[in-house]
C-alpha cells in the first residue's frame, strides 16, 4: 500500500502501463508517477493494429487518452539499482522510485529463414511496423495463422495486396479453435482471396519470392512475421529477478523484490504468460487497487478471444483441449451452407469453453454469460441463434463493471454516464468512450443500452405526470 506521495515509476508506455496509471488516479494516489516509453508514439491500443492496418482506423483514433503522469516518449530503462531503488536510462538519466512497475511487454519472434533479411522481413507489433508495411508494393506472405496473423492477412487483403498465408499447422488459430472451426476459418478467407499454404513453413528467401517445404514458391516483396512473441525479460534478469517465460509474480503482481511488480505480456503469474490485453488491464486494475488499499489479488484472467477481422465473426473462449473434455456436456451446431460452426463446453450449466463462428448475437450473449458466471439457457439452440428471450439480461440490467466493448475496455458504467452526460447516439458515445471503434462487435449492444436508458427515462418521465 502507497502513502500519498510514493513515486511510481512505471517501465513500459503501453496498454498494461496506460491502464495502471489511469486505475492509480481513479483510487486516489496523489503522487508522482513516471512512465517511461521507448516508442515515439504516446500510448496506443496494440489489439487494434491490424485496423490500421487496413486503414478503417487512424493511429490517432486508437491513441489512448492523455494521463496524470510525466511520460517520457523515447527514453529506455537500462538497469535497475534495487538497493538505491533508482531507475538507469539511456539518457543517462537516474530516476528513483517508491514503487517500481515493469509493464516492458514483449517483442515479435522472428523467422530464421535463409535469404529473409530486414528490408524483406517486418514483423507486426507497433505503428512503426505498420508504417513500413504501409511502404511496401506487391504480393505479401504472411507467417503465422494465429490470430495475429489472420488479422495481418485479412488486412492487406483490404488493401488490395495478393496475400498468401504461410501456417506450420495443418488448421488456422489452432490455440484457439477445433478442427471444424479451423477449417471453416480457411474455407473463409479462401473465399475472400487469401492464399492459404496449411501445414507448410518456409525454408528460403530469394528477392521477391518466399520458398517453402513443399517446393512451392510464394511470390512476395515482404513476409510479415506473426509466429508469436517472447517476453521482454531483459531488464528483470539484469536486476537480478526471478524469470522463466516472464518475469514471476505472486498474486500480488510482485517480483521476488517487494517493490517491484510486473504486469501485462512481460509477467508470468502461476506459470502462466497469458499475452492478452483482458488479462493486462485486469493486472493494472488489481495492481493499482493494491497500492492504494492494500487488499487486492490476481488470480488470473479467463482466455476470451475475438477475431478482428472485417466481415468475420469469430470468438473463442477458454482452450481447445477443453472443448473435448470427457467431463463436460458439449453443444454443437454445424451450419456448413451459410458457414455457420458453434461449439459450447459446459459444466453445472456453466460456460468452460466456445467457439463461435457466423453467430454475432450469439458470440455477445455467451460472452456475458461467461464473464457473470451465469448459468446457460435450457434452451441451447435459441442461445445460439440469438433468440431474445434465451440471451443474458439487457445491457442496462448487467452490472456496472459488466465490460460492454473489449476492445477499449469499456464498461457499462462509463457508457451510462456518458449517456447522462449527453452523448445520446451510438456514434457519440464512440467519441466520448471509444466504444465500438474496435472491432466493431460491440455496436448492438451498444445501441440497446442507448434505447434502454432512453425508455427509463420516458417511463419515468410519464410516471411522474
Amino acid at each position: 500500500m502507497s502513502s500519498p506521495m510514493t513515486r511510481i515509476v512505471v517501465v513500459g508506455n503501453g496498454p498494461a502501463g496506460h491502464r495502471l496509471v489511469e486505475r492509480l488516479r481513479a483510487h486516489q494516489h496523489t503522487g508522482p508517477i513516471t512512465v517511461l516509453g521507448r516508442e515515439e508514439h504516446a500510448a496506443y491500443n496494440r489489439v487494434l493494429l491490424s485496423a490500421v492496418l487496413d486503414r478503417t482506423l487512424s493511429p490517432d483514433t486508437i491513441t489512448l487518452p492523455t494521463v496524470d503522469a510525466h511520460v517520457r516518449l523515447r527514453v529506455t530503462a537500462t538497469g535497475i539499482d534495487r538497493t538505491g531503488r533508482v531507475v538507469h536510462t539511456d539518457t543517462g538519466e537516474e530516476l528513483p522510485y517508491d514503487v517500481l512497475v515493469l509493464a516492458t511487454g514483449s517483442r515479435p519472434k522472428m523467422p530464421e529463414v535463409p535469404g529473409l533479411r530486414a528490408g524483406h522481413l517486418q514483423p507486426l507489433r507497433t505503428l512503426a511496423d505498420c508504417a513500413r508495411i504501409d511502404d511496401v508494393a506487391g504480393p505479401i506472405a504472411v507467417l503465422g495463422g494465429g490470430i495475429l496473423g489472420v488479422e495481418a492477412a485479412r488486412a492487406l487483403l483490404a488493401r488490395g495486396h495478393d496475400v498468401a498465408l504461410v501456417h506450420p499447422n495443418p488448421h488456422l488459430m489452432d490455440r484457439q479453435l477445433d478442427d471444424t472451426g479451423g477449417r471453416l476459418l480457411a474455407e473463409r478467407l479462401g473465399k475472400l482471396g487469401v492464399e492459404l499454404h496449411l501445414g507448410r513453413e518456409a525454408i528460403a528467401y530469394r528477392p521477391g519470392r518466399l520458398v517453402l517445404d513443399s517446393g512451392e514458391v510464394v511470390p512476395a516483396n515482404l513476409v510479415v512475421a506473426c509466429i508469436g512473441v517472447t517476453a521482454e525479460t531483459g531488464l528483470a534478469v539484469r536486476a537480478g529477478l526471478p524469470v522463466r517465460r516472464g518475469i514471476v509474480v505472486d498474486d500480488q503482481l510482485r517480483t521476488s523484490d517487494p517493490r517491484i511488480h510486473a504486469i501485462g505480456d512481460c509477467a508470468e503469474h502461476n506459470g502462466d504468460t497469458p499475452g492478452l490485453i483482458a488479462a493486462a488491464w485486469e493486472q493494472a486494475d488489481t495492481l493499482a487497487a493494491l497500492l492504494t488499499d492494500g487488499d487486492a489479488r490476481y488470480h488470473g484472467t479467463p482466455t476470451v478471444t475475438r477475431l478482428k477481422a472485417r466481415g468475420i465473426d469469430l470468438a473463442s473462449i477458454g482452450s481447445v483441449e477443453g472443448l473435448g473434455s470427457a467431463e463436460a456436456e458439449v453443444v454443437t451446431l454445424s451450419d456448413p451452407a451459410r458457414g455457420r460452426y458453434a461449439k459450447l463446453a459446459l459444466r453445472a450449466e456453466r460456460i468452460t469453453g466456445a467457439v463461435l463462428f457466423g453467430f454475432p448475437e450469439a458470440i455477445a450473449s455467451v460472452s456475458q454469460l461467461h464473464d457473470r458466471d451465469l448459468p446457460v439457457p435450457a434452451d441451447r439452440l435459441a442461445l445460439l441463434l440469438g433468440t431474445p428471450a434465451a440471451t443474458p439480461s439487457a445491457p442496462v440490467e448487467l452490472p456496472d463493471d459488466a465490460v460492454i466493448c473489449r476492445c477499449n475496455n469499456v464498461t457499462k458504467k462509463s457508457l451510462t454516464a456518458a449517456w447522462h452526460g449527453g452523448a445520446r447516439s451510438v456514434p457519440e458515445l464512440a467519441r466520448t468512450t471509444r466504444a465500438t471503434t474496435g472491432c466493431g462487435g460491440c455496436v448492438d449492444d451498444v445501441g440497446r443500452l442507448c434505447d434502454a436508458l432512453a425508455n427509463r427515462i420516458e417511463h419515468q418521465k410519464e410516471g411522474a405526470a
